[in-house]
């Protein structure tokens, strides 16, 4: 049955309250440490664009956690990433898995690895491949469905798939999961465990394109590494906002009503500009 849960606007305030501005005393550590388990020799694009992204959002270190064509499209696109098959003893402040991967095609090898990711004890930004293994997850969670892909969950939980209100849908998974769900769309709804729905609508429509939830992941998986202690809630609203924010000046539209297409690599280049007029 549905009922009303706390629908609330974030604002360009709101974000720039969770983007930290690097001190005197900051180390590319205490910036945030990002690790990234993303896409596949199939798409290894996916992998480029949540690390660029997690580098251009503002993480200090980006540890790509894989080999074969994704670490070598990375390390080409990106050589200040580090890629290796595990982290080694490298701090990890956020993880982003599930970007380019296919849930039909995972190894029981890699289903272990991402298990052992999300019942750890540091956030974890949930995408595409990897959203059917959030349910049991015992790590702090951002999960990152589109439509389809939050039909499937709620079919997986047991839930109404014809439930309405995008809201309520979102509230009532974020409840089942204990965690947080980042529900994209033209309105991209932030649902919190405790009922509170956050509302963002900064994103223009050219940034419907492929490859940019792929973006968004490492955008907000880059905010959590450098807010160790602010709510995902919070952090992932802002990314969200910020994610949004820069397809608008890739777009062109900071000084045209109308715009232009983009594609979703020129959304995670626009982030620093975003970012720096988001401050100014």
């Amino acid at each position: 049955m549905e009922h009303m849960v706390d629908v609330r606007e974030w604002s360009q305030a709101d974000t720039a309250a969770r983007l930290r501005i690097p001190g005197a005393d900051d180390d590319k550590y205490s910036r945030g440490v990002v690790a990234v388990r993303t896409g596949t020799d199939a798409y290894p694009g996916a992998a480029v664009l949540g690390v660029e992204a997690a580098w251009r959002a503002g993480a200090g270190f980006v540890r790509f956690v894989g080999s074969g064509r994704a670490a070598d499209a990375v390390l080409a696109r990106r050589p200040e990433t580090v890629a290796a098959v595990d982290v080694g003893r490298t701090r990890v402040d956020a993880w982003v898995i599930g970007s380019g991967t296919d849930a039909k095609g995972r190894s029981p090898q890699e289903e272990t690895a991402l298990r052992r990711i999300l019942d750890g004890d540091v956030g974890v930004v949930v995408d595409a491949g990897a959203l059917d293994l959030a349910p049991g997850a015992t790590a702090p969670l951002v999960i990152t469905p589109h439509a389809g892909e939050f039909a499937r969950l709620r079919e997986q939980l047991g839930l109404d798939p014809a439930i309405a209100d995008r809201a309520d849908a979102a509230a009532q998974v974020a409840a089942e999961l204990g965690g947080t769900v980042l529900l994209k769309g033209a309105t991209t709804l932030v649902a919190a465990s405790d009922g509170l729905i956050r509302s963002i609508r900064s994103a223009p429509g050219w940034l419907a394109t492929a490859g940019a939830g792929d973006v968004l992941a490492g955008v907000v998986g880059a905010i959590i590494a450098a807010n160790p202690t602010a709510p995902l809630a919070e952090v992932a609203a802002a990314g969200a906002w910020l994610h949004g924010h820069a397809a608008a000046w890739a777009a062109g539209m900071h000084d045209t009503r109308v715009g232009h297409p983009i594609v979703a690599l020129d959304v995670a280049q626009a982030l620093p500009i975003a970012i720096g007029d988001l401050l100014s």
